[in-house]
């Protein structure tokens, strides 16, 4: 029996202490909150990765399959553009040679590093006023398939979206060949071009007026 006791003692002693656990567990949620909190760089990293999330939302995603991006360029002192998705690249007009027995809106031929391609001038093709060119005339190359040729440009002003809801049906003034070949004018009256109907004309591909 005696030698019971002091192990009932003990236990008494080893009694839980309610108040110090409590303390103990706030001082453990403190440091563990501490831990987790993020750092100034870990902060920025997390902002920006939520702000790169809000850009990929689908809204934003859908506002960009409802607009086009095309390529504007100054022809005959008007505004135009053609969807980038066609334009192969743009280069400064050299090296032009004439091509003889061709429609007159087939400037010529230039070698494109070691490619020949044909030059449409649009201003004949549309019947555009015949205004003098500039020193630094570009041709903007267009690409559908297995057809490519350049088409004037007197400045070319740059690549930017459209809306689709933008793009207007073309002006009464806008009649004859040139209007088959539009997809419309904007509000500040930017002549969209449809260049995949330009591609796939037959009357500008020169070897069959030639062959004609």
């Amino acid at each position: 029996m005696s030698a019971r006791k002091p192990a009932s003692n003990k236990t008494q002693r080893a009694a839980i202490d309610w108040a110090e656990i409590h303390v103990r567990l706030n001082a453990t949620q403190a440091a563990g909150e501490q831990a987790w909190a993020p750092g100034a760089d870990q902060t920025k990293r997390i902002l920006r990765e939520r702000a790169l999330a809000l850009a990929a939302e689908p809204g934003e995603t859908q506002t960009l399959d409802q607009s086009i991006e095309v390529v504007e360029f100054l022809l005959a002192h008007e505004r135009y553009a053609v969807e980038s998705l066609h334009v192969r690249e743009v280069y400064p007009l050299e090296n032009l040679t004439p091509l003889p027995c061709t429609p007159a809106f087939v400037l010529g031929i230039v070698n494109l590093r070691g490619e020949i391609l044909s030059v449409i001038d649009l201003r004949k093709f549309f019947d555009l006023p015949q205004t003098g060119l500039p020193d630094l005339n570009k041709v903007i190359v267009l690409e559908s398939g297995n057809m490519v040729f350049g088409i004037l440009a007197d400045v070319i002003l740059g690549v930017r979206r459209i809306a689709l809801a933008e793009i207007q049906p073309s002006l009464p003034t806008l009649t004859g060949i040139r209007e088959k070949y539009l997809k419309g004018i904007t509000p500040d009256r930017t002549v969209v071009l449809d260049a995949g109907k330009l591609l796939a004309d037959e009357d500008i591909v020169v070897q069959e007026q030639m062959g004609g």
